[in-house]
């Protein structure tokens, strides 16, 4: 057994042996994600499927981590090179007709979830994926626990749906209490006779729904959660950052020294354990700044003495306002955040629904300008600036699929395209390579071998053509970008849907990548309007060929720098430079 006793004692039962951990990463936008729910990706392990229902969107289907570890030449094949698993400790087992499957319900953060496998087997996954020059990112919780306990508001000492009595200020009727609303001063108890003050907490003692008091002493204690009741209003920061999350997922104190050793303890030592390259951190927004300012730092440093740097935390943030996303990623915070706002100006509005292009340069000039993203890269991090390493996607576990919205493989790709040739990191959501269409959670959580493993899905051989190219292009990676045209129109004008920029300079020495996308769907744009071409940062003379139909038309830039070209409706071209073409690309 390894205990942990800095504060109370952590106990991660069964997980003997240290290992050696190590870096693994050179430049994280060298790197590919890809999420996956483990639950739903491969069932590799007949031995831990109980409670196993294929019927039910919302329960457990059995996948695990030998079942990652069967499919890694699939990833590899895909062109993944980073995987981002889904959580990993032990969680409520089931709540309300619902299970854990998830990951996101933590009831012991000292103990794996038994449905996924044990400590050798993710073991085993994580050494399969190095071995293949995979990266692994593991999905931490900080904002919240499980619905471990009740608020006794009539205290009674029995969880009840319906409370009734007069308070002193109004009459209170129907109240769970599981999952009270939010109340500033925490949630009060109250007789026939009135308030009784603060509500106690009951912990529930369920084994078999695993509704259970955690083993860490720290976490059994009501000090350690803010008591507040469940966020009903999400404009409002202080229900945000102290409240219940929807659902009675108990909200942690995270501003107490207390709470913040137990949650940097437990972390960092899964990495120790298991040699994960990364944490994606969930319910960013929900937490503190100064707790971010307390665990990026202290995570860096334990990682760092123990020999592993470049460790990778980026955190979800779902909002789509750079004001509150970017802050979160300046100096002495986190590494990246996802990029919610592009999520939805860009990849909604953009590629799936023909807004104007213009939204997508006046994103990036908000990014880089505006001083709510880091410009700089954090200390101990991963030594590159947060501005150029938001993870980009295009749908999540937590949003509807690009398809569900608009079911149109050449609209898909067309995002795609955009989303391996921007600046930062793109992360692919399972099952978009095998052109998934679930709506909203929990219909976007399919199973993937429903699919098959289909290597030949059109749209999985082009995310794996596509991340070829990324690799072999270094300015599709660290080049800057400088876009070149945008548009407002998006009706019948010549350039109507036209988004080009270059990626170079920056870290990528003299590689130069023209882009050029057309996102009208009904007729073919040019890079000119009423006479005026597209300009370029390159000398005339030079041939641009198109390396995704390299052996197609060639693009000779003008003697006055500009390129005028035609762009199919909802395709587009990356231009190489011929003298920069490699072969076998």
């Amino acid at each position: 057994m390894i205990s942990l006793c800095n504060v109370g004692c952590m106990d991660f039962e069964g997980l003997d042996g240290e290992r050696e951990i190590s870096t693994h990463v050179d430049d994280w936008r060298d790197e590919v994600i890809y999420q996956l729910m483990v639950d739903r990706f491969a069932n590799g392990d007949r031995g831990n499927d109980y409670r196993v229902d294929l019927s039910a969107p919302a329960r457990y289907h059995g996948g695990d981590w030998r079942g990652v570890e069967d499919n890694l030449d699939y990833l590899s094949d895909l062109g993944v090179t980073a995987l981002w698993i889904s959580p990993i400790v032990k969680n409520v087992e089931t709540d309300a007709g619902v299970d854990g499957y998830h990951g996101y319900w933590a009831q012991d953060l000292t103990m794996l979830n038994p449905h996924f496998g044990d400590l050798a087997s993710l073991r085993r996954m994580i050494d399969a994926a190095h071995a293949r020059g995979i990266k692994v990112i593991l999905d931490i919780v900080t904002n919240h626990m499980g619905q471990l306990f009740y608020y006794d508001i009539n205290l009674n000492g029995q969880a009840d749906e319906r409370v009734e009595g007069n308070g002193t200020t109004s009459q209170v009727k129907a109240i769970n209490e599981y999952d009270p609303d939010f109340d500033s001063r925490g949630i009060q108890a109250f007789t026939s006779l009135g308030e009784a003050g603060p509500a106690p907490i009951i912990f529930q003692r369920d084994a078999a729904t695993n509704h259970m008091p955690p083993s860490q002493s720290v976490l059994r204690n009501a000090w350690a959660y803010n008591r507040r009741g469940r966020v009903w209003s999400y404009d409002i920061p202080e229900q945000v950052e102290k409240g219940d999350f929807p659902g009675g997922l108990k909200d942690l104190n995270t501003l107490d020294p207390r709470v913040q050793e137990v949650l940097i303890s437990s972390f960092v030592r899964w990495v120790e354990l298991a040699d994960f390259d990364g944490f994606r951190i969930d319910t960013l927004k929900h937490v503190e700044h100064e707790f971010w300012q307390v665990f990026a730092p202290e995570v860096r440093r334990r990682l760092a003495e123990r020999g592993k740097t470049k460790f990778f935390m980026f955190g979800e943030a779902f909002d789509g306002r750079n004001e509150t996303v970017g802050p979160y990623t300046l100096p002495g915070e986190v590494d990246s955040a996802f990029f919610f706002p592009q999520h939805f100006q860009v990849f909604r509005d953009v590629f799936q629904d023909g807004a104007p292009t213009t939204q997508v340069a006046n994103l990036f000039q908000v990014r880089d300008e505006s001083g709510l993203y880091g410009t700089q890269p954090q200390d101990g991090g991963i030594g590159v600036a947060p501005n150029h390493a938001l993870v980009n996607f295009i749908d999540n576990h937590d949003v509807a699929r690009f398809k569900y919205n608009r079911d149109d493989d050449a609209a898909l790709e067309n995002a795609l395209l955009f989303l391996f040739t921007e600046d930062g990191i793109p992360c692919v959501y399972y099952g978009t390579e095998q052109g998934f269409r679930g709506g909203n959670d929990p219909a976007n959580r399919e199973d993937l071998w429903s699919s098959g493993y289909n290597t030949n899905h059109r749209t999985f051989r082009w995310i794996s053509r596509l991340s070829k190219l990324r690799r072999g292009y270094p300015a599709l990676t660290r080049g800057e970008v400088h876009f070149t045209w945008v548009t407002d129109r998006v009706a019948d004008e010549t350039d109507a849907g036209i988004l080009a920029f270059e990626r170079r300079a920056g870290d990528a020495g003299d590689g130069y990548a023209l882009v050029v996308i057309n996102t009208s769907a009904t007729h073919t744009s040019r890079t000119e309007f009423e006479g005026s071409a597209m300009a370029v940062e390159l000398p005339g003379g030079t041939v641009l060929v198109d390396v995704l139909d390299p052996s197609g038309p060639q693009y000779p830039v003008a003697s006055d720098g500009t390129l005028a070209i035609d762009v199919p409706a909802t395709s587009g071209k990356i231009l190489i430079p011929q003298s920069q073409v490699k072969a076998g690309l």
